[in-house]
């Protein structure tokens, strides 16, 4: 089963980052992670909470897909749930994932959408560890990878006190 692999990951990767999995399992911080990225999925931000907005007025919704194979399925509850079973059963060293971030300014009737960023992901795991690997496909970049990577972090540790992880010194 290729579930979590994408055979065509890009070998250009625009930014990576390293963290430290420190209060769960691999197998816990996988399945955590690909519960969170479906409760994200379509959720609307204001640009403020995501990052410094680069769009005045704007507002974020990311949409989320988790790798299978040659193609991505978007992570809603049928998903989150088969990937957390097969996540249950083995030891998977990468998840693939593609994200598509739209961007909308004004809100109501006066919402003007604007062009989509699309990226490609790769979380790394080891013994411990957590590597970030952040391909940006195509669209304005109002989003950085950086960006991105830290909002996923935040909604990871979520409110716990305990990170469950956190950037390693470099």
């Amino acid at each position: 089963m290729t579930l979590g692999n994408y055979i065509n990951f890009p070998p250009n990767i625009h930014y990576v980052q390293n963290y430290l999995s420190t209060a769960a399992s691999t197998r816990q911080l996988q399945q955590r992670m690909v519960k969170i990225l479906g409760e994200v999925n379509n959720k609307e931000f204001r640009f403020e909470e995501v990052s410094i907005p680069t769009v005045p007025d704007g507002w974020v919704i990311f949409e989320f897909g988790l790798a299978d194979g040659g193609n991505f399925y978007y992570i809603d509850e049928e998903e989150v749930a088969k990937a957390r079973d097969f996540l249950g059963r083995g030891h998977v060293a990468a998840l693939d994932f593609f994200c598509s971030i739209r961007y909308y300014r004004g809100s109501g009737e006066t919402r003007a959408a604007l062009k989509f960023d699309y990226y490609m992901l790769r979380m790394v795991f080891d013994r411990g560890s957590l590597q970030v690997q952040v391909s940006h496909e195509r669209g304005p970049r109002y989003l950085s990878p950086e960006d991105l990577t830290e909002l996923l972090l935040r909604e990871i540790n979520g409110d716990d006190r305990r990170k469950i992880v956190r950037e390693s010194n470099p």
